[in-house]
């Protein structure tokens, strides 16, 4: 099975950041190929781009998680380092959806399995996420379909 192309911009972007010598494009960087190889070892599998996508978007919940614990601690200092850890990562991830566009998803996936309580909420979140996978904020979308259901 073949790298996805994601995985190989990564690796193309730690060789620049090293010929570079930018120390910390190069440690952020790091620290996403280590989650992605930390992730195939574990399930001893390679991932694709889906894969790779769900790694990155797991850091960046974690990174926003960091940056709001910093901030009420007062961590200026922290909370630079995670933001550029963070930025460095979503410039990776696809262009993000509107709260719109992801609303028209959900409403589309409520109509198709006929949901109507919050009990149907697996039933839509299984046909949204695949649709915006990479895309949007995971909160947001369950957020949405609690209010479409709720």
């Amino acid at each position: 099975m073949s790298d996805s192309e994601l995985k190989t911009r990564i690796n193309d972007d730690v060789k620049s950041a090293m010929r570079a010598k930018d120390k910390d494009r190069l440690g952020a960087l790091r620290l996403i190929t280590a989650a992605i190889k930390q992730k195939e070892v574990d399930e001893r599998i390679e991932l694709d781009d889906t894969g790779v996508l769900a790694v990155l978007e797991k850091m960046v919940k974690q990174r926003k998680d960091s940056i709001e614990q910093y901030s009420k601690a007062g961590r200026d200092d922290l909370i630079a380092k995670e933001q550029f850890e963070l930025d460095l990562i979503q410039g990776y991830l696809p262009e993000q959806m509107s709260e719109a566009e992801i609303e028209a998803v959900v409403a589309e996936a409520v109509a198709a399995t006929g949901a109507s309580e919050m009990k149907d909420m697996g039933k839509v979140m299984g046909m949204v996420k695949p649709k915006v996978q990479g895309k949007a904020d995971m909160g947001l979308v369950s957020k949405l379909v609690k209010a479409k259901l709720g």
